[in-house]
C-alpha cells in the first residue's frame, strides 16, 4: 500500500489549500497538521468536512503563529527552538535540561489536535522530522502503539555506512514501541534521483509512505503529471489509518 501524505497541513493557508487540492484529487491520501499555527483552525474545519485522514505534525524546530497558547508554553517552545535550530546536529543530542519542556510541548500539542480534530491523530509525525530528535525518541511522552513516521528509507549506495546503521537503529527502536510502515520516501528526492519507480514497486508488497509538499511546484506538477496517475493504477493506496 502506497501512502501519500501531505505535511504542513494548517501551517498556512497556501499549504492547507494545496494539500486540499490533490486530497480531492486522490492525489494525496493523509495529512499531517501543524497546531497553533495561523491556519490551525480552518484546516480542521476543513479536514471534517472532507474526511480527510490527519496525523499530528509536531512542531519543535519553529514558532507558532497563532496566538491562542499560554505563556509557559510560549516561553517553554522558544527555549526548544533555540536548542533544536543552534547546531545541525543538535537533533541527535539529548538534552536533560529540557525534558520538562519537550514533555510539556508535545502534551500541549496532543491535546490542541485532539481539540481541533475532536479525536486522536492517525499517526505521528514531525515538521523538520523532529519527532525523531534525541529528547523524544529516548523518552515515553508518545504513546505505545501510536503509528509513527520512520527515518528515510535508502538503497545502500545513496548514503554512507555510518548514516544508515544509525538510521537502522532509530527505525529499531520506534518499532519496539510504535508502528511504523515498512519504508519511507520524500516526493522531491524521488523525482530528483528518478526512484518513484522503484517505490511504487516496493508499495506493491509492503506499506510505504510518500511524503510531499504541494505547496512545492515540482511536486505539485508531478502530482498531477500522467506519469503519476498511471502508477497509482497499479497498486493500493491508502493512509496511516489501514497501517
Amino acid at each position: 500500500m502506497l501512502i501519500i501524505n501531505a505535511d504542513d497541513w494548517g501551517r498556512s493557508p497556501a499549504e492547507t489549500d494545496a494539500a486540499l487540492h490533490y486530497y480531492k484529487d486522490g492525489k494525496v491520501t493523509s495529512v499531517s497538521s501543524m497546531v497553533f499555527m495561523k491556519d490551525s483552525e480552518r484546516a480542521a474545519e476543513l479536514a471534517s468536512e472532507n474526511k480527510v485522514d490527519v496525523g499530528l505534525h509536531l512542531n519543535f524546530s519553529e514558532q507558532f503563529t497563532a496566538n491562542n497558547y499560554s505563556e509557559r508554553l510560549r516561553g517553554y517552545h522558544q527555549r526548544i527552538v533555540a536548542f533544536i535550530t543552534s547546531n545541525k546536529y543538535a537533533q541527535v543530542i539529548y538534552n536533560p535540561v529540557l525534558q520538562r519542556e519537550f514533555s510539556y510541548s508535545y502534551a500541549a500539542q496532543a491535546e490542541e489536535f485532539t481539540r481541533l480534530f475532536g479525536k486522536l491523530p492517525s499517526h505521528v509525525d514531525g515538521h523538520h522530522h523532529m519527532h525523531l530528535c534525541a529528547n523524544l525518541l529516548f523518552s515515553s511522552v508518545i504513546p505505545a502503539g501510536t503509528r509513527v513516521r520512520r527515518n528515510f528509507s535508502f538503497w545502500p549506495s545513496e548514503k554512507s555506512r555510518l548514516n544508515r546503521a544509525y538510521r537502522a537503529f532509530v527505525d529499531r527502536w520506534l518499532a519496539r514501541r510504535y508502528r511504523l510502515t515498512d519504508y519511507f520516501f520524500d516526493l522531491s528526492q524521488c523525482i530528483q534521483d528518478q526512484k518513484v519507480e522503484r517505490v511504487v514497486s516496493l508499495a506493491k508488497s509492503n506499506n510505504v509512505e510518500l511524503m510531499t509538499h504541494p505547496i512545492n511546484s515540482q511536486e505539485a506538477a508531478y502530482l498531477m503529471s500522467d506519469e503519476f496517475s498511471e502508477l497509482l493504477q497499479r497498486l493500493q493506496v491508502g493512509s496511516y489509518a489501514l497501517v
